[in-house]
């Protein structure tokens, strides 16, 4: 036996100590729980970008069939005389902020006469561009009536950049010469 060789037989039986052997160390486990975790947070963050997804595009929907751009706040008056010596036509205008009503799908009304009655009365909407389009509203009557007017009815070719509502009675078109109509509830909706 060499030196070395004596030196470890006498450590090993007098000192304990042991051959160089390292102790093995535990690998680290990719136990069932990690692999249930992951699952788990995939299916959550899966259903709740799917829950999202779903209320928002609901909501979405629900909130576009009720927009409403109002232009007045109370009835307006149209009082008119027209035929005979006054002149045949007597209008009132009503000037539109400035803003996109292409979004929109309807004008919405309400009518109601309350001296005299006209019987009819003339819609006008202009645009920036001086088009203009008109729809009759008929059978008015002494009691307040609501008119929804969608867009399809009337050409306008540029929606983006409406002027102003004009309310007309023309003197051909009536049942009585003289009276008033109150109009109310002047919107933009879907």
């Amino acid at each position: 036996m060499n030196r070395d060789e004596i030196y470890d037989h006498l450590a090993k039986v007098y000192l304990g100590k042991r051959e160089n052997i390292e102790p093995k160390k535990p690998e680290p486990r990719v136990g069932a729980w990690l692999v249930i975790n992951v699952v788990i947070t995939a299916f959550i963050l899966t259903s709740v970008v799917y829950g999202l997804t779903a209320f928002l595009t609901q909501r979405k929907d629900a909130f576009k069939s009720r927009v409403i751009y109002a232009l007045n706040n109370s009835p307006i008056r149209l009082t008119y005389s027209v035929g005979g010596n006054y002149p045949q036509v007597k209008n009132l205008t009503i000037a539109v902020p400035e803003m996109d009503v292409s979004k929109y799908r309807r004008l919405n009304l309400s009518l109601r006469s309350v001296k005299g009655n006209p019987g009819m009365l003339k819609v006008v909407l202009k645009n920036v561009r001086e088009e203009q389009a008109s729809y009759f509203l008929q059978g008015l009557e002494n009691r307040w009536q609501d008119y929804s007017i969608s867009f399809d009815e009337m050409n306008l070719t540029d929606w983006k950049s409406l002027k102003d509502i004009s309310f007309v009675v023309e003197a051909w078109n009536t049942k009585e010469l003289t009276g008033s109509v109150l109009i109310d509830n002047i919107s933009f909706s879907n």
